[in-house]
């Protein structure tokens, strides 16, 4: 297999053995191993932690083990998840012990409920929270959500928001939004509205009130320091109308939006916490790998977080998937059906999880760029893979 095809003479041309020979194998994610292979991160902008699916256990804890150390050794405290705003600032609110805006809905009950609200996620939040307890508010790791599709819940917190600091503009802003209102429990009805109104769409309001808190920041920062929240949750609802109603103009143009808003969410909190602040994300390999290296950007147009913070970091966003060969994982037969455990097929012969499970190791830890440089260089992709074989 040329893809890792190597140039020394003396090392097997086997993709497997040129794995095997890199990997360096662990034992369990709480392994002085697996804990230091992740310090040559400490110096990076933004890390991001990919997975194959939404609901394999290791790779949640692989996840939480990875951030607990980038955050106790190296100084990480932003921890970005593939999870709607107001349900992560519900976290967040907890885990930094401040306020925050709440619409009454219990956090993270949209389907599939299972990527946020399971164990593994809650001990990384408890563990969070205390870890925090004894750090000033300004040296706390904070939780927050990347995605989109919260509309109504957003619509919500930014008018909670405004009825506590300035309740004119609240009134304006419940106008404003009454233009979605009908929609705000099954927004992709509003796609399929958009589609047949053609111009007749909400666009003009929710930008208009996004534009009216922006105008008001220095006024209402000083009333409440709970503004970035709202900020973002205007952001939300202004980049969820525009991707409900061009859902219809094609996937790449709906996955493209949608990427955006989470890259420019993840800019902004680095941003917004000045040139020091570093970043882990969580979220799908298919978000947070690089697009242009693949069949997405290649054939499909499209792009991804892990290509804009590429292009916008540079050497400093790493990027580092999860696959395995086997194994179970939680995931519904049905959209909004119930969970169920489901056998994993094991992978195809052609893939690169075949060869990795090739090399016989359990679980292993394989940096692809590092490859690259060393006596392997030859056409090595430059990402990098934190693998279960088993």
């Amino acid at each position: 297999m040329s893809y890792f095809a190597s140039s020394s003479s003396s090392i097997s041309s086997r993709p497997e053995a040129l794995l095997r020979e890199a990997a360096v194998p662990f034992t369990d994610f709480d392994s002085p191993t697996f804990q230091k292979w992740f310090d040559r991160y400490a110096n990076a902008r933004v890390v991001l932690l990919g997975e194959a699916s939404h609901g394999t256990s290791e790779f949640y804890q692989a996840r939480a083990a990875i951030t607990r150390r980038l955050i106790e050794a190296h100084g990480f405290r932003l921890v970005a998840v593939e999870a709607d705003w107001p349900d992560a600032a519900v976290v967040d609110a907890h885990v930094r012990a401040r306020p925050a805006l709440r619409d009454g809905q219990a956090p993270f009950s949209r389907f599939p409920e299972w990527m946020w609200r399971n164990t593994d996620v809650r001990d990384f939040v408890d563990w969070l929270h205390d870890f925090n307890a004894s750090l000033p508010l300004g040296e706390r790791t904070g939780f927050f959500g990347l995605d989109m599709y919260s509309m109504g819940s957003s619509m919500s917190a930014v008018l909670a928001y405004l009825q506590d600091v300035d309740p004119a503009a609240a009134a304006e802003a419940r106008e404003r939004y009454s233009c979605l209102e009908r929609w705000r429990d099954d927004p992709v009805r509003y796609a399929s509205s958009a589609w047949d109104r053609a111009r007749d769409t909400c666009e003009a309001p929710v930008l208009a009130q996004l534009q009216a808190l922006l105008d008001k920041r220095l006024d209402y920062v000083r009333k409440d320091p709970r503004y970035f929240d709202a900020a973002q949750n205007a952001r939300l609802v202004a980049s969820a109308e525009r991707y409900y109603r061009t859902l219809y103009q094609g996937s790449a143009h709906s996955w493209n939006l949608r990427d955006t808003h989470m890259f420019e969410t993840l800019d902004t909190l680095l941003s917004s916490n000045g040139p020091d602040a570093k970043a882990v994300v969580w979220a799908h390999n298919s978000h947070i790998g690089n697009a242009a290296a693949t069949d997405m950007g290649r054939r499909r147009n499209e792009f991804n977080l892990g290509q804009l913070c590429r292009e916008r970091y540079g050497d400093d966003a790493a990027l580092i998937g999860f696959g395995t060969h086997t194994g179970t994982v939680a995931a519904a037969s049905d959209w909004d059906g119930p969970m169920e455990i489901k056998q994993v097929r094991p992978s195809r012969d052609d893939s690169h999880e075949h060869c990795l499970y090739q090399t016989g190791l359990p679980r292993f830890m394989l940096d692809l760029q590092a490859a690259r440089r060393g006596r392997y260089a030859a056409t090595w992709p430059r990402r990098v893979w934190n693998a279960s074989s088993g």
